[in-house]
């Protein structure tokens, strides 16, 4: 199986890549359109602001590559917000595959929310094995709120998606390869789907 990490410079690529190593999992970290088609599975990292990180995936063309893919695509915080329609961070249009705005928390909470945190209402098949509620370790300041395509809901002063679905597309606000042995079992899941 040909896994590969979207390279454009997010921040927690090398933590993704030990995890899956950990999983006996050699990921490619690739920006090249070729490596990226020819992949079994696609890991869309991200950690930093999103403004910078569209201008990355714009300046590889990344950005016209990632919605045409037909292989399961899992998208890791900053990652999973740009693949909504657009985030208050910076004013941002992402890319538009789940059609949710991203919101930045109020201002009466502490950000970035950050920590362990519960994740409930699991309804897809990368939860597979875990206990519900369950914790996954998170550090955001905005969230996708629930939607038509949450699988997953988070609370901090408000609920919001912890996961979403569409299609070949999954996305998750926390950090799987941050959050221990369970976070460990989501991206085993994402590899078996």
């Amino acid at each position: 199986m040909k896994v590969t990490i979207l390279d454009y410079g997010a921040g927690n690529i090398q933590s993704v890549q030990f995890a899956l190593e950990r999983l006996g999992v050699n990921a490619v970290l690739s920006k090249n359109k070729e490596d990226i088609l020819s992949s079994d599975k696609i890991i869309f990292p991200g950690v930093g602001q999103a403004s910078q990180a569209m201008k990355q995936l714009k300046a590889t063309g990344l950005n016209t590559i990632i919605p045409e893919l037909k292989q399961d695509v899992l998208g890791i915080c900053l990652g999973m917000q740009l693949l909504c329609k657009t985030t208050e961070e910076g004013s941002t249009t992402g890319l538009g595959i789940f059609d949710v705005d991203v919101k930045r928390f109020e201002a009466n909470v502490k950000v970035p929310h950050m920590g362990w945190n519960l994740i409930e209402n699991l309804k897809s098949e990368l939860f597979i094995g875990l206990e519900t509620p369950t914790y996954m370790y998170a550090v955001h300041s905005y969230y996708a709120p629930k939607c038509d395509f949450t699988i997953a809901t988070s609370n901090y002063d408000i609920d919001f998606s912890a996961a979403l679905q569409k299609n070949n597309f999954y996305g998750v606000q926390f950090h799987p390869e941050k959050s221990s042995r369970v976070g460990a079992m989501v991206l085993e899941n994402f590899l078996k789907l």
